[in-house]
């Protein structure tokens, strides 16, 4: 797919209802106000209140749909949250037409024979147990939808290990795998998974990662909008099971 030459309807998500997890800024962030200038009530997932309410405030002085805000933490959420989460969805809405798991962490840089054990929890708690048990939790939810999309967010470590990545890297291969075996396990539902690789990006985690690299010869997240916003729309309908390069 050659998302360089994607150009979406401006109302590709009118009147869908999309959780987007952590936008508190970065991807996230980008995501949040792309989906909602093209038409969606934008269900912002977060840490830090105080961020997602900068973002609701943003969003609704674009005159794009009003959002809506529902803060948990990833790393520590309990079935008891999720519950609540999804009741919280269900009375507010009564469906949902997509997710994207952007929610990360990035963790140590550091060999595996000196990981730290609750590091490794943590990155995997957040990137990987989070999408998986938020996914089935709000099945029932996607289910309501004419046609949903669940995107994940995949990462070049995530298709070949690199020395220093850790727990994020086999956090990554098993997004790929999550993503795969849902798409499987649902061949006939109107529920697609599909995985994207931002590829090199200019955001904090990027920098965490690379402090000696120059960010101005990264692009930025709302460069690489139009991938995200083809998986999220009626345009990928059909397409489950696969992984994308954002920058391709």
């Amino acid at each position: 797919m050659d998302f360089k030459n994607y150009t979406p309807d401006k109302n590709l998500l009118k009147d869908r209802v999309i959780l987007v997890t952590g936008c508190g800024d970065g991807i996230g962030r980008a995501a949040a106000i792309h989906f909602a200038l093209h038409g969606a009530t934008v269900v912002l997932h977060g840490r830090t209140l105080s961020k997602l309410e900068v973002i609701y405030d943003e969003i609704e002085g674009l005159g794009a749909p009003q959002p809506a805000i529902l803060p948990l933490q990833l790393s520590s959420a309990s079935a008891r949250d999720y519950e609540l989460l999804v009741d919280t969805l269900d009375q507010q809405f009564g469906r949902l037409d997509g997710i994207l798991h952007n929610a990360g962490i990035l963790g140590e840089r550091v060999p595996l024979t000196h990981y730290p054990v609750e590091t490794w929890d943590d990155v995997i708690n957040v990137n990987l147990r989070a999408p998986f048990v938020l996914t089935q939790a709000l099945l029932p939810l996607l289910e309501k939808s004419d046609h949903a999309s669940v995107v994940f967010t995949s990462s070049g470590v995530g298709r070949v290990g690199r020395a220093l990545w850790g727990a994020y890297s086999v956090s990554k291969f098993g997004v790929e795998a999550l993503s795969q075996i849902f798409a499987a396990e649902l061949p006939d539902s109107h529920i697609r998974f599909n995985c994207i690789n931002p590829g090199g990006t200019r955001t904090a985690m990027r920098a965490k990662a690379f402090p000696q690299e120059d960010p101005l010869t990264l692009p930025t997240p709302e460069d690489i909008m139009p991938a995200y916003l083809y998986l999220m729309g009626a345009d990928s309908a059909g397409i489950t099971g696969q992984s994308f390069n954002a920058q391709e």
